[in-house]
This record gives structure tokens, C-alpha cells and sequence, in this order.
């Protein structure tokens, strides 16, 4: 994807859903041509209501916010009723908020939206800094063939966005050398080729625990960005159960971009 300008912010009036709409509109920034739409979801829908919320958060935008912001409703709320509307409004990255959960077994909405839909999901924990930043982006990248090369196309354009350099990171479980094989040589002549001179480095991790060797080098590098390639939706080999997709985004501190396609 080479432009991301429509985003869609599911919006329930909960903490995460507040965090996730300030989060969008320091991501959009002043830059014009963007458009931010809040997808209300309630169980039982008052319009009047909803039109005078949307005037209040209105009103209260910056004077320096020269992007379109809209808004749109459904109920009752549902994963499926959030992708349906993604699809009809052509949505290029839906930016949503979460609680999250520390269960490894565990679900939520957010992370059944990553699951399901074939559109970029950037998840925005609660809790994370106030402070707008993004400038280095961690890739989480396994030794499969990359699926879809044009998926490096959206991590491009939030690395040009924000002049943001990516740092990928590959975890292995089992002792070896790494980094030489048929498909890990062709994964690195892509990187180089999607995404320019925003690739900073490729770093091989052993680590017994893979979520926790990813969240262990994201903190310590001090990331501002998590991204990952789910492969429960890959077009060429096996799909997996997206497992490690879930945990990911159930347990990150950190935003993260899952790049679906």
C-alpha cells in the first residue's frame, strides 16, 4: 500500500477507544489530504447524541489539525459489522485502541479484528506515552519466505511519513546460523529494495520465549513501534493459527501495525 489517508477509529467512548483517537490525530498531524473516520458502536444507538459527541470532540480539535474527520455508526457492535464498514469505506489502516490481557489463551476485539480482516490494524495499548513519537519501528520477521512483498510498501510509507528507520528482528528458538538460507537471502534483498534507506539493520536473537525475546528487544532498543507480517492469511505455503499474532497484540506495551493483506 503506498498511501495511507483514510483511517478508521472504531469508537465505543471507553479509555482505549480516547487514547486511540489521540494517537490518530499526532499520527495525521497537520498534514492535509488525510482523513480520520470515527466508527461509533454502541448497543442501542441515540443519532442525536452521537451527532452532539461529535461536535464536542470537534470543537475541541487543534487549530493546526487541517486533516478531514467524519464519522460513521453501526450497532449493535461486532467484529465482523467493523470489518464490513472498513470495506465499505475503503479504508486503508484502521487505528483502534485496547485494554489487552496478559491470558496468552485469552481474546479480545481488537485482537479478532487483527485476526480477521485483510486491512492494516495499528493496535494502540492503553497506557502507552502521551507524547507522540515515531522514529525507530521494529519488523518481526521469521525465516519463511516474506508472502507479499508489497506489504513492505505500507511500513515504507509510515517510515517516510515520520522519517522513521526499521530495525528488523528475527527470533529463533533453536541454536544454529541463521541468516543464509534460500529464503532468508531473498527476504533481505527485499528489505533493502522496499524499503530504502529506512532499513537500518537486521538483528538474529536466540531466545527460548519468542514473545518474550520480541517485547525483551523492543524495550531495550526503546522501539515506538512493533510491526509484524501475520502469516494467518498468506497466499503462497501454509496459513498458520495466527498465535503468535494474538499474544502479540493481547500483551504489547507498545503500538503495534499488523500489515494484513
Amino acid at each position: 500500500m503506498e498511501r495511507i489517508n483514510d483511517i478508521l477509529v472504531p469508537f465505543d467512548f471507553s479509555p482505549p477507544s480516547e487514547q486511540a483517537l489521540a494517537y490518530a490525530l499526532d499520527f495525521v498531524g497537520s498534514r492535509p489530504g488525510k482523513k480520520i473516520t470515527l466508527c461509533f458502536m454502541q448497543e442501542k444507538e441515540d443519532l442525536k447524541a452521537l451527532e452532539k459527541q461529535f461536535a464536542d470532540i470537534r470543537a475541541g480539535l487543534s487549530k493546526a489539525f487541517r486533516s478531514e474527520l467524519d464519522w460513521v455508526h453501526f450497532s449493535p457492535p461486532s467484529v465482523p459489522g467493523l470489518i464490513d464498514k472498513s470495506r465499505e469505506l475503503h479504508t486503508d489502516l484502521i487505528l483502534m485502541g485496547t485494554s489487552g490481557s496478559q491470558d496468552p489463551e485469552g481474546t479480545t476485539h481488537t485482537s479478532q479484528t487483527v485476526l480477521s480482516t485483510d486491512c492494516p490494524v495499528l493496535v494502540i495499548p492503553q497506557g502507552v506515552p502521551e507524547e507522540f513519537r515515531l522514529k525507530k519501528i521494529a519488523l518481526v520477521l521469521g525465516s519463511n519466505e516474506i508472502d507479499d512483498p508489497k506489504d513492505l510498501g505500507t511500513l515504507l510509507n509510515f517510515a517516510r511519513t515520520f522519517n522513521a528507520q526499521v530495525h528488523v528482528l528475527t527470533i529463533q528458538t533453536t541454536p544454529g546460523v541463521y541468516g543464509y538460507s534460500r529464503e532468508e537471502e531473498k527476504n533481505e534483498r527485499l528489505l533493502e529494495y522496499y524499503l530504502e534507506d529506512f532499513y537500518a539493520q537486521h538483528t538474529f536473537i536466540e531466545s527460548d520465549d519468542m514473545v518474550e525475546g520480541i517485547f525483551d528487544y523492543a524495550q531495550e532498543k526503546e522501539m515506538d513501534l512493533i510491526a509484524i507480517l501475520p502469516r494467518n492469511h498468506v497466499r503462497n505455503g501454509k496459513p498458520s493459527e495466527g498465535r503468535l499474532t494474538r499474544i502479540l497484540t493481547l500483551q504489547s506495551r507498545i503500538p503495534l501495525l499488523a500489515i494484513e493483506h
